[in-house]
């Protein structure tokens, strides 16, 4: 177990240092968990991740916190529905299968791919497009919607909800990545407690995983701020890529 705790832990500092810049931290964390924890169940090896994920976000959050403007009163009501949407979502993961959902997924993801890469403008500055009331309910329909999908699916959330930032609420991608990690960090609280709960996360090999992914999530947050959003961009597109041939590979090939 020496060697391949080495390995997650490893995996756990890059999965915590892509995922503070621009989410899809699970995308390298969930498969290499996978891989070398076999021998347990699925759920316990989600929920084990979980804790590590959790880490790695809070203290890219705390680094965002000291630079970008944050708008309290809106996190404050996103937080509180997507912790309850995630909770939702990890306690139906356990009694059904999310593959019928990653064809979709991957239509979506195509789409943001292509769209992201001809608009080069696009995150790099943020624009009022909506009247408050109508950001208010956007907000609440991110929540809902990637908050479940986090407890449910898991990996790309975090990417999921900066191009949600930053085409239904006007964010730059700067601005959009400092949020995103707050809404991230009480959907993945939401899904600890549910596995908590239920007996499905591994301490032992979690609390390491942990240290490692919150060094890493530091790390990323410091470069993100340093390099701004034309570097966030591109980023960006490289975890979208990521997370369209994760999918297709579990959609064609698994």
């Amino acid at each position: 177990m020496t060697t391949e705790l080495i390995l997650l832990c490893i995996a756990a500092f890059l999965a915590g240092f892509i995922d503070a810049i621009v989410g899809g931290g699970g995308l390298i964390q969930t498969p290499v968990g996978l891989i070398l924890l076999p021998q347990f169940p699925v759920a316990t090896v989600l929920g084990t991740l979980k804790i590590p994920a959790f880490c790695g976000t809070s203290f890219a959050a705390i680094q965002y916190a000291r630079t970008v403007k944050l708008d309290y009163k809106r996190l404050g009501a996103m937080t509180a529905i997507a912790f309850c949407a995630a909770f939702t979502g990890s306690k139906l993961l356990t009694l059904v299968s999310s593959s019928f959902m990653k064809p979709l997924l991957l239509v979506i993801l195509v789409a943001v791919a292509i769209y992201t890469y001809s608009k080069k403008n696009f995150g790099a500055h943020t624009e009022k497009g909506h009247s408050d009331r109508q950001q208010w309910w956007y907000a609440a329909g991110i929540s809902l919607v990637i908050g479940f999908y986090d407890g449910f699916i898991g990996p790309g959330a975090g990417s999921f909800l900066i191009l949600a930032f930053v085409t239904l609420l006007g964010f730059d991608f700067l601005k959009a990545s400092a949020h995103a990690k707050f809404v991230n960090l009480s959907t993945n609280l939401g899904s600890i407690l549910f596995f908590a709960i239920s007996g499905k996360i591994i301490y032992a090999i979690a609390l390491p995983m942990a240290v490692c992914n919150a060094l890493g999530g530091f790390c990323g947050a410091r470069l993100a701020i340093l390099k701004g959003n034309a570097f966030i961009r591109i980023l960006f597109l490289v975890v979208v890529c990521g997370t369209i041939l994760r999918f297709a590979y579990d959609i064609f090939l698994k």
